[in-house]
């Protein structure tokens, strides 16, 4: 009985109270919402924009960073140049920068780092780069951009050895004339197919330096061997085939090589270089003297002398290269010579003539017969 009465849900209990009182005590009270797991959302709320907060902070925020480009310009002042050679890695090239003075803050893994996140790791080309010394982040910004710049060096067809080396020298004081022997003679500035000819020539740099290519170069470091490999590799790439395809052998080349010279220096105009090496072939074949006043030219220049004109007395030089005393070819070439004169040595004109004279235009006059010669010489000699 006792317990029945202190159970308000009792039928006892209820019916002792008024039906008013009854309904608000049997009335079940709402359920209050917890305030804990209000606390807990705003806390895990608040915990999850803090944290992107930091996030975004550390990375836009922090310097240096993407944001801050938009803000901090790529520096500007006095700039160095670095080399970057061929085949060069991210690491290493980031290590050339540091070694050159271009990387002032930050370590070359740092800058191999920013190479990559830039997208620039794989596209760094040989050259040399101009940039302002700075820290990690702002070289590569800088080399972002960047083009490379390489060193023209021109070969000019024409030039005996001692011209060229002149002309090299002065386009780049650290080539000498030593420097540039000494490439000549290193077998592994050639082609290895090139090289295989030229080592069934004389063996020497007054042989070697015609199977380089006349032209305009651009050079990383315009080193000598750099050149003699660029520009025989380039003379090779020109000639490889026809080579081959004419079954041309290391002999005929050699041949090629003097005759080239010797049309170089004796043509002015381009058209006219198959048909005088025609008569040059012409005249080998008999035995004739070739008579070419260049190479009397060369003999004297042999013994330090320039000659502006060749006049009777110099015809009497003791000299191999002498061609109005030595029959045949002389013993190496004269000059370096053109793609015009090097294909007109391999592929001559075929004519009866033995004899030509230049008038004034730098055109030729050519004749079967030493009588013809002699009256195109009057012909000359009158102006015409």
């Amino acid at each position: 009985m006792q317990k029945n009465f202190q159970n308000k849900n009792s039928q006892y209990y209820r019916n002792n109270y008024p039906q008013q009182v009854r309904k608000k005590i049997t009335k079940p009270k709402p359920k209050r919402k917890s305030k804990k797991f209000l606390f807990l959302f705003i806390f895990l709320l608040f915990v999850t924009l803090t944290t992107a907060a930091a996030c975004y902070s550390s990375y836009y925020l922090k310097y240096p960073s993407e944001l801050w480009e938009k803000f901090i310009p790529i520096p500007e002042g006095e700039k160095v140049n670095v080399s970057i050679s061929n085949g060069m890695t991210a690491a290493q090239a980031a290590r050339a920068f540091e070694i050159q003075g271009a990387l002032t803050k930050g370590s070359p893994a740092k800058l191999a780092r920013w190479l990559v996140k830039f997208g620039i790791d794989k596209k760094i080309r040989a050259g040399h780069y101009s940039v302002v010394p700075s820290d990690a982040w702002n070289l590569a910004r800088q080399l972002r951009t960047a083009r490379p710049a390489l060193l023209k060096l021109q070969i000019l067809h024409g030039l005996d050895i001692f011209a060229l080396t002149d002309s090299i020298e002065e386009q780049d004081r650290d080539v000498t004339r030593q420097k540039f022997a000494d490439a000549l003679m290193n077998n592994d500035n050639y082609p290895p197919e090139l090289l295989e000819i030229l080592k069934k020539l004389p063996e020497d740099e007054y042989t070697r330096y015609n199977f380089l290519m006349p032209e305009t170069y651009m050079l990383i470091d315009r080193t000598a061997d750099e050149i003699v490999s660029s520009a025989s590799a380039a003379w090779w790439s020109h000639w490889n085939e026809f080579i081959e395809a004419n079954h041309i052998t290391a002999k005929d080349l050699e041949e090629a090589s003097i005759i080239s010279s010797m049309i170089e220096r004796e043509v002015m105009h381009d058209n006219e270089a198959r048909t005088i090496s025609g008569v040059i072939h012409n005249r080998l074949k008999k035995n004739m003297l070739l008579q070419i006043d260049a190479t009397v030219v060369y003999a004297w220049r042999l013994k330090g002398r320039k000659l502006t004109r060749v006049l009777n007395k110099y015809l009497e030089i003791d000299s191999p290269y002498n061609t109005y005393r030595v029959s045949g070819l002389p013993p190496r070439p004269i000059c370096i010579a053109s793609v015009e004169a090097w294909g007109a040595a391999l592929d001559p004109e075929e004519h009866n003539y033995y004899y030509y004279v230049a008038n004034k235009s730098g055109y030729h006059y050519f004749s079967k017969t030493y009588k013809e010669h002699l009256k195109n010489i009057r012909t000359v000699k009158k102006g015409n």
